[in-house]
């Protein structure tokens, strides 16, 4: 006769190695105080990097702050001992100066509505891409990955050209349609693979309940391409702020933005630090202050795409 097995179902078997759950659990104190040791030196150590990160940051706006002969003569430190040389002169100057306030108003004119637009078409091609049928919509979309290996200098004279004979050479439209026109192929690729990741069920849902293309793409899409729209927006806005070359090309004295304005400084005057510092700590804090405002979207849409 066969012997019953009598132990309790999901115990371990006689003979069989039992998992020591309470010694994992159970750490002993100098293992809790090593990994609390190498968590608390991975924080400083993150913390140093990140501190080392922000002095140039820094340095630059207490250089604002400081007179130029202060600035030729020693170094921005020099405040911790003489806080007395910190003044906001600089930023009258700057304020007063025509060039760099319309040059700072011509950035936003600029960066605003090709961050806006790229967004937006982007948005409805990335939805067509992923859930729309029409012929030839996979050699549609490799086109337009080809497109992303495509580099700016390219086609810098070939539509200098074209703007010129459309009348839009020098003027802030052109390069803002530059800026889309670039912006176009990285937005549709990233928006068409993270919205071909929602559930079919859930568009299916929608279409029962009597929703078209349009309030299926406003009501169900964006909202949950929010985060890949927020990440796209902050890549978009930190690439036209921050451009130099297209608008060097594109743009004349009217339409000039900050950053050509800048450089313009620089080659006339040579050592207009009353100006360049001020100019270049506001061209980089905007920036930032963007990033910032919206560091959680950026993270969420970051880890979705990583997740799928």
């Amino acid at each position: 006769m066969t012997a019953l097995d009598t132990t309790t179902p999901g115990a371990p078997k006689p003979g069989a190695p039992v998992p020591d759950t309470a010694a994992r659990a159970e750490r002993s104190p100098a293992a809790r105080l090593a990994s609390g040791v190498a968590g608390g030196a991975m924080r400083v150590f993150l913390l140093l990097v990140a501190l080392f990160w922000l002095v140039p940051t820094f340095g630059l706006l207490v250089s604002s702050f400081r007179e130029p002969t202060d600035i030729a003569t020693s170094g921005w430190w020099k405040v911790f001992t003489a806080p007395a040389q910190l003044t906001a002169k600089s930023y009258e100057s700057l304020l007063q100066n025509d060039d760099i306030t319309s040059s700072l108003f011509n950035t936003i004119w600029i960066t605003v509505p090709a961050t806006l637009l790229v967004i937006l078409v982007g948005a409805m091609a990335g939805y067509a891409f992923a859930w729309m049928d029409f012929k030839g919509r996979d050699w549609w979309f490799m086109g337009v990955v080809a497109l992303l290996v495509v580099p700016v200098q390219v086609a810098l004279i070939p539509l200098s050209g074209l703007f010129r004979d459309l009348g839009i050479f020098g003027d802030i439209i052109g390069v803002i349609l530059f800026h889309v026109g670039f912006g176009l192929p990285f937005a549709i690729f990233l928006l068409r693979n993270f919205f071909a990741e929602i559930p079919r069920e859930l568009l299916e849902a929608a279409r029962l309940d009597g929703a078209g293309e349009a309030r299926l793409f406003l009501t169900v899409v964006l909202p949950l391409g929010a985060p890949a729209i927020a990440s796209l927006g902050i890549f978009q806005f930190l690439w036209v702020w921050n451009d130099m070359l297209v608008a060097l090309v594109f743009s004349n004295s009217e339409s000039q933005p900050l950053t050509v304005a800048l450089q313009q400084q620089v080659r006339q005057f040579g050592s207009n630090i009353e100006i360049l510092a001020p100019g270049a700590f506001i061209s980089m804090v905007i920036p930032l202050a963007v990033f910032f405002a919206f560091q959680r979207q950026f993270v969420s849409g970051v880890m979705a795409g990583a997740v799928k």
